[in-house]
C-alpha cells in the first residue's frame, strides 16, 4: 500500500488503507488516509503490507526507516511493540496513562472494551526513579489496567515484569 512520511508519521494514502485498521486496529484514520507511527509504518514495512515515500517520491527501505527510528531513541519502543504484536495483541498509545503502550488481550480490541495493561519500557542501563515508579503503579491500579515493565537489554531483549500495586 502506497504511503507517504511526513515528519513523525507515515500517512497511508491507498484507498485499501481502512483495512489495516479496520482488521488489525493499526494507526488512527483521518482525512489526509490511514496514520500510522514510525513504529507502526516499521513493522508494516518489514510485514511488506506497505511501501513508503519521502517527499521525493524515493522509496524509504527497512533500513532507513530503522534508523530514523533509531535517531529519536524508539528502537526500544519499536523491539517492544515488535515482539507484542508478534504475541498476537493490539497496541495503542499509551500517552494519556503516562506509558508507552495500551495492549488489548488476544480477541479483544479498541472498539470493544478496555486495554488490559499499560507498558512502560526501560533500557538496561536507563535508571528511573521512585517516584516515578510509584506513579506509573498508580495511575494502572487507578484506572484497573495492569502494569508490564519492559526492559530491553544491550542485545535488544526483552524482559517483562508484571507490576502491582499491594496494600501492606
Amino acid at each position: 500500500m502506497y504511503s507517504e512520511i511526513c515528519e513523525d508519521r507515515v500517512i497511508v494514502k491507498d484507498t485499501q488503507h481502512q483495512k489495516l485498521h479496520n482488521k488489525s486496529f493499526y494507526g488512527n484514520l483521518t482525512e489526509d488516509g490511514l496514520e500510522l507511527s514510525l513504529i507502526e509504518s516499521l513493522y508494516l514495512l518489514k510485514k511488506e503490507k506497505i511501501e513508503i515515500y519521502d517527499d521525493e517520491n524515493n522509496q524509504l527501505t527497512i533500513e532507513e526507516l530503522t534508523e530514523i527510528i533509531r535517531k529519536i531513541h524508539s528502537y526500544p519502543q519499536y523491539l517492544v511493540y515488535q515482539d507484542l504484536r508478534h504475541r498476537g495483541f493490539i497496541i495503542k498509545t499509551g500517552f494519556k496513562y503516562g506509558s508507552d503502550y495500551r495492549v488489548y488481550e488476544r480477541g479483544h480490541s479498541p472498539g470493544d472494551g478496555h486495554s488490559s495493561f499499560l507498558v512502560k519500557i526501560l533500557s538496561q542501563e536507563q535508571s528511573i526513579r521512585v517516584d516515578d515508579f510509584s506513579s506509573y503503579v498508580r495511575v494502572a491500579h487507578g484506572v484497573r489496567k495492569k502494569l508490564l515493565l519492559a526492559v530491553v537489554d544491550n542485545e535488544n531483549s526483552i524482559t517483562y515484569y508484571d507490576v502491582e500495586w499491594t496494600k501492606p
